[in-house]
């Protein structure tokens, strides 16, 4: 088998593709194993997600190469083990031990390369044998597994790997706290992408890799100084290692292209590598381009190891943006030598996706990113782990700002092999995530957590041990053991006469938005499934706004003090839960990524989104008198069908940078204007309108009508304008809207849809039929391995000659730019995750456990400024 390389015009297409986010399709050109492969360096890169058998339970002896697995089930990773329901929160999910074997055909040409597993993550305890040979064991789920398996491979003949994992509860490694009292879930599997990857025996190290143990050293990094509109000095530090017996005299070329693939910076290093050596290079850029969340541009630094004869002996290319970031007390956020003009107002995220936990794919992290950056935010925390490399890619291409935090939630152990994972931890999360120009500040203390104040000192310091000059800040509770030690602390908004407040100090929101009543009841104005209604979404989105009783919103983050730099919403997404029997309802979005209400509040308070207007009313009989409008133009224009044609509201001229008002109109919609309406034949006349006007002009309008009688059923695909990859994991969500006619969606309804696929896809979720919850039903499609056409159809579950007609929707995959390793005949196999299977009925001692427990959440919430809503 011979490895097509792509030439280096189509390496820059894809880079640019990657950065794709305007109307049409795209396909992301995601890093593979952390890096992007040069068309010119013999490193070569190997998808390894496709074909994995697959158990879960103890099977003894399943590393052995004799094992039998031919009953095993077959799947495709990303993958958490099983399919959830909608509801999965209360640790119902899993578990306990799993297997996965991949069965594959080493190319013969690849013999005496190097060979590299590299595993992005695989949640808890694990084990992994290359043809029966233990090569690796890990502790922790976040983080990637990077393994030498070049003695174990054997090339021109079949080879196996197989992996031993372990998601049940165990103190030893964080987050170390039992699931049950955990408010999220780990899930479990290999739930992150898996590569294999080929290097000659001279090499750029992977800072993952054990071996690569140093302080501060491994792979490559870059920052940047002396940065303005005119100049920047890159400066880049690269570490080597030459395996051969005899020393390498050459050159380390690095060359800076912009996001064209044009060469704009180039420099040369001389070098004579024996062993391990770190180089450390500078060169000065003219005129860059600077990254910040409103231009979010990137450079692409490619690195290549040359011999004397300037054959490439290794090589590679990262994406980086140029930026500086510093904090001025009187200033604020300090971007670029420039003072950022507004408030940093974002969410926290968790990697929690209906039906499937966190087994997302790279396109749905993308996604994520970009419906949250769409909401108008500039900042995401990575609550309570660090994320998938796809969803920082996708903050660095999008303009999205990054907290990057250390495993951990209300949990701390005494055991030094405990605290020595952490540290471990915060070290490779920090290689892992250096070179981000979304990056922001590292929080790597444990969340909410009671921890010594030793811990607090040494964690801060590894962060400034291995973050590189200009990027290595830290952040930590104000209340926690060790607050002194960091550059910023988190708090709610202070004012000047709170106990504790510093002029002198920068201050961040890490959590605020939700109102719970306690930490067992879990009754709040801000938790609210999407399917109760526009009344409980109203609710929500006015809080989130601008809280009537007060505690941290948008509007009163905007009112703090620069050195107050904004805030984080609990939470993004509605998400699962382990401690609590509900899910977490407090999103923006649902599980799906289907908006509520407070997602266009979110745009309209921001003046970074286009302008936009949103009518948050439906006209239903149920429906508001007062209709509640979006917006962040200068001018809101209602048409109602109340008799008055036109209201208008005006924004304040007083506003300046503030976030933008909520507007309402009262008395603008009777339901008895509609009835009448209908009853003479004039549905059409039935409807609101909204301008949103600036200087005069409209530039964004809103009309809604009332929906009608349900008569078809609609599909789409959620793909934010990417079409999904054939690479056998893929994922895309469809939704299914019940309709009238016209369109308009049936929110009111009760029934349930009967999904069927055809051609390169799977469903996921459809295994019977999907409830229709506020006019619609959701499901996933994976991908196979062949690129072709996937057909979708949906029905209602008991058809009759009045129901709405069924509806279909068709889309393409697109070819994989990966090459993949895989058993033919295995992957044709693969079937999605098995359902998931319940832990059983707790006892009452159990139950009451799990009482005192919440109480222990409650007293630890309350610690850290969760009292009385003020987060």
């Amino acid at each position: 088998m011979k490895t097509k390389r792509l030439p280096s015009s189509v390496f820059f297409v894809l880079l640019a593709l990657f950065y794709f986010a305007g109307d049409g399709n795209a396909q992301v050109r995601f890093s593979t194993a952390g890096f992007h492969v040069l068309s010119d360096s013999p490193r070569q890169v190997f998808d390894m997600n496709p074909g994995w058998r697959f158990c879960k339970g103890r099977a003894e002896g399943a590393e052995r190469v004799d094992f039998n697995d031919s009953e095993w089930q077959v799947v495709s990773l990303p993958n958490g083990l099983e399919t959830l329901p909608l509801e999965a929160s209360g640790s119902i999910n899993y578990r306990g031990e799993a297997w996965y074997r991949k069965h594959f055909t080493l190319p013969s040409g690849l013999q005496g390369e190097r060979c590299v597993l590299y595993f992005e993550g695989i949640m808890g305890k694990s084990k992994i044998w290359v043809n029966g040979t233990l090569v690796g064991e890990h502790f922790g789920g976040y983080l990637p597994v990077s393994l030498d398996i070049t003695e174990q491979c054997r090339f021109g003949e079949k080879n196996l790997v197989s992996v031993w994992a372990d998601n049940s509860d165990d103190p030893n490694y964080p987050p170390g706290k039992p699931q049950t009292m955990l408010d999220f879930c780990y899930f479990g599997g290999i739930y992150r992408d898996c590569w294999l990857y080929t290097t000659s025996e001279t090499y750029i190290t992977d800072a993952n890799m054990r071996n690569a143990n140093k302080t501060g050293n491994g792979g490559v990094a870059v920052y940047y100084e002396h940065v303005s509109d005119k100049s920047a000095d890159v400066c880049i530090q690269v570490n080597l290692q030459n395996d051969a017996v005899s020393p390498v005299r050459g050159e380390v070329e690095f060359v800076l292209r912009n996001d064209s693939g044009e060469e704009v910076a180039k420099s040369r290093e001389n070098c004579r590598l024996k062993g391990n050596t770190t180089l450390k290079k500078r060169m000065t850029l003219s005129s860059p381009v600077l990254w910040s969340p409103d231009t979010p541009y990137l450079y692409t630094l490619e690195v290549r190891v040359k011999d004397g004869k300037g054959n490439v002996l290794d090589g590679y290319g990262i994406r980086t943006g140029i930026r500086t970031i510093g904090f001025d007390p009187k200033r604020g956020l300090i971007l670029n030598g420039k003072v950022f003009s507004r408030k940093l107002i974002g969410a926290n995220r968790h990697q929690d996706y209906a039906l499937i936990g966190n087994a997302l794919s790279n396109s749905l992290h993308w996604r994520d990113a970009k419906k949250l950056k769409d909401a108008g935010m500039d900042i995401i925390r990575n609550a309570h782990y660090p994320q998938d490399p796809a969803f920082m890619e996708a903050c660095d291409a999008l303009g999205l700002f990054v907290i990057v935090n250390t495993p951990g939630w209300q949990f701390w152990s005494d055991e030094p092999v405990f605290r020595e994972r952490i540290y471990s931890d915060i070290r490779n999360m920090v290689r892992r995530d250096r070179n981000h120009p979304c990056v922001i500040m590292w929080e790597p203390i444990l969340n909410e957590t009671n921890y010594p104040d030793y811990f607090a000192k040494e964690v801060h310091g590894i962060v400034k041990e291995e973050a590189l000059p200009g990027n290595n800040y830290t952040a930590a509770d104000l209340r926690a053991t060790g607050s002194r030690y960091f550059d910023i602390s988190f708090t709610a908004p202070l004012s000047e006469t709170d106990p504790g407040y510093d002029e002198n100090k920068i201050y961040f929101t890490r959590e605020w938005g939700d109102n719970v009543d306690d930490w067992n009841a879990h009754n709040s104005p801000s938790r609210v499934a999407r399917q109760w209604g526009e009344h409980a979404q109203l609710i929500q989105a006015r809080d989130y706004g601008r809280s009537p009783v007060g505690w941290a919103s948008i509007d009163v983050l905007y009112e703090t003090k620069p050195n107050h730099l904004g805030g984080c919403l609990w939470h993004s997404f509605d998400h699962q839960r382990g401690y609590h029997p509900d899910p977490f309802y407090g999103g923006i979005m649902d599980a799906f990524r289907r908006p509520k209400y407070s997602y266009y509040m979110f745009q309209a308070k921001s003046h970074q989104t286009r302008p936009m207007v949103y009518v948050a009313n439906l006209m239903t009989p149920f429906s508001p008198e007062d209709v509640t409008v979006y917006s962040n133009c200068d001018e809101v224009r209602l048409t109602t069908q109340t008799g008055e044609k036109q209201r208008v509201y005006r924004v304040p001229q007083e506003l300046g940078n503030k976030p933008f008002p909520i507007v309402r109109f009262e008395k603008a919609f009777d339901f008895m204007v509609d009835k009448k309406f209908a009853r003479g034949g004039k549905h059409s006349e039935s409807y609101l309108l909204a301008e949103g006007l600036i200087d005069g002009k409209v530039v964004a309008s809103h009309k809604v009508c009332p929906a009608r009688q349900s008569a078809e059923i609609r599909l789409s695909a959620d793909t934010e304008n990417m079409q999904p990859v054939a690479n056998g994991g893929d994922l895309v969500t469809v939704v299914a809207q019940v309709t009238d006619r016209n369109g308009v969606v049936k929110r009111l309804n009760n029934t349930s849809i009967v999904f069927e696929i055809e051609g390169e896809g799977r469903l996921i979720g459809a295994d019977k039929a999907v409830p229709v919850l506020w006019g619609e039903a959701c499901v996933l499609v994976q991908t196979t391995s062949k690129a072709g056409k996937v057909r979708i159809k949906a029905r209602m579950e008991y058809a009759g000659e009045v129901k709405p007609s069924a509806g279909e929707l068709e889309f393409a995959t697109l070819p994989s730019p990966v090459p993949q390793l895989f058993d033919a005949d295995e992957e044709k196999q693969t079937t999605v995750a098995l359902p998931t299977q319940g832990s059983g009925a707790l006892s009452e001692e159990q139950k009451q456990e799990l009482m005192k427990a919440s109480k222990i959440v409650e007293a630890q919430q309350e610690q850290f400024g969760e009292k009385d809503g003020k987060r």
